[in-house]
């Protein structure tokens, strides 16, 4: 197991107050030359294995370009937080790129309750602002395992 009994008791809790709609996570892989896409792989199995309402695809990346493609997914192991189910994804534009450990657990975990919730959390005056931009805008946030 990649979490102790602890954390999955906090965020199988979590899941159980905070989860709504059903999510989607889509996992890209490779089958060689990727160095954690087996721990991944096992991470995203635990963590939706926690609620109903989470379900998991797996892709590999170099058989599936087209699906790759359509969501933008380029590294490994690669993963997209969608809402809905099978057949009738919405794609919110929420991307990983490597292995979710450390703090990018909290973040993964924060991007599917948000995600379920159908609701970014953004205040109304912030909203207002973001309506107003006239051309698309993409943020990337890289972190380091330390």
């Amino acid at each position: 197991m990649m979490l102790n009994q602890e954390l999955t008791n906090q965020i199988k809790e979590l899941f159980a107050t905070q989860l709504i709609y059903p999510i989607m996570v889509l996992y890209f892989f490779r089958k060689n030359g990727c160095d954690t896409c087996d721990e991944t792989s096992q991470l995203l199995d635990e963590i939706t294995s926690l609620s109903d309402k989470l379900q998991i695809t797996k892709y590999d990346l170099d058989e599936n370009p087209a699906v790759a493609q359509k969501y933008n997914v380029q590294l490994t192991p690669g993963l997209v937080v969608a809402a809905g189910r099978t057949g009738e994804l919405t794609d919110y534009g929420i991307r990983f790129a490597g292995i979710p450990s450390g703090y990018e657990l909290g973040s993964l975990i924060h991007s599917i309750i948000m995600v379920s919730k159908r609701d970014s959390g953004l205040n109304p005056d912030v909203r207002d602002q973001l309506r107003d931009l006239k051309k698309p805008v993409q943020l990337q946030v890289f972190v380091t395992p330390t």
